[in-house]
């Protein structure tokens, strides 16, 4: 009896064995315009010295917004982590408008980094709960729920998520292109996104200079094989998932394959919802490799 009690305390003892995670959480909703909603939230994260990275509308639409933030503890952290560990350095609010009300939602920090970060998660676990304490801290002005919604991983299976048999993990990257040099990497990079290269668009850039590495937010407004195309299909609720990522780390340019991507970020998608853009993974590598050449 004394170790079946030992026993359970022990489990009780690692907090989320067993534990649901969401990829979002829902701060609240608002009647207030997008643009006042918008200005709340950059003025709540700046007030807890997050930096606002960048905004856009995804698809073009004026009814979805994101705002990619990040904070210099969570981008020093999650560095470290050489696999590429610096796409763990930023997150999102997405904003979407609907029926007169602005629903506000975020991306789960917790989901977020034990999926990119797998084991590597626990070793800075105290630096991540306190961003995503603060984080709680700064949305609690402007609502209270906090609720998860977008699906449910367990929290111990997010290291080695993929969605179903045969389909890819984090660690399989899709190599897009290998420069002459980092310099050189983030020059060509910069240049097609200024060009628009693809229908596309820069949304944010985080750059380390000491290490080399470089993330690219990119959004994908090609209508016909874009966000346009893919977020009414599999739902624009998820929206804090945009924009997608280029990760150049020395000479190397990757990005995260689409049946990986997109499976994490909208979890509880059906087999059949994603058959429907079974063209967009392949579609989205197109566009990032042609932004490497």
């Amino acid at each position: 009896m004394k170790n079946i009690f030992i026993s359970i305390l022990f489990i009780f003892s690692t907090g989320s064995f067993g534990q649901n995670l969401s990829p979002y959480l829902k701060i609240g909703e608002t009647t207030e315009s997008m643009q006042e909603a918008s200005e709340k939230i950059t003025k709540a994260l700046q007030n807890n010295s997050f930096t606002i990275l960048g905004t856009y509308n995804p698809s073009n639409k004026s009814s979805l917004k994101v705002i990619a933030f990040t904070r210099t503890d969570l981008k020093n952290t999650v560095v470290k982590v050489t696999d590429r560990g610096a796409l763990a350095a930023v997150f999102k609010v997405g904003l979407v408008s609907k029926n007169g009300k602005v629903t506000m939602s975020y991306t789960n920090p917790e989901y977020i980094l034990r999926a990119y970060l797998g084991d590597n998660y626990n070793t800075y676990k105290s630096t991540f709960q306190k961003v995503t304490a603060d984080l709680k801290t700064a949305f609690s002005a402007i609502g209270t729920e906090f609720k998860p919604f977008g699906g449910f991983v367990k929290a111990e299976n997010l290291k080695k998520y993929h969605y179903k048999v045969m389909m890819p993990y984090f660690t399989d990257p899709v190599t897009l292109n290998e420069f002459s040099s980092f310099e050189q990497g983030v020059k060509t990079i910069e240049a097609n996104l200024r060009a628009k290269k693809g229908a596309t668009v820069l949304v944010y850039k985080l750059v380390y200079e000491k290490e080399n590495v470089a993330v690219f937010g990119i959004g994908l407004q090609d209508k016909a094989k874009g966000e346009s195309y893919f977020l009414p299909i599999i739902g624009e609720d998820n929206i804090a998932a945009m924009p997608y990522e280029i990760i150049l780390q020395g000479k190397k340019a990757t990005m995260l394959p689409g049946k990986y991507r997109l499976a994490v970020s909208w979890p509880e998608l059906s087999m059949g919802t994603f058959m429907k853009i079974v063209s967009t993974p392949g579609n989205i590598e197109d566009t990032l490799e042609a932004i490497c050449k």
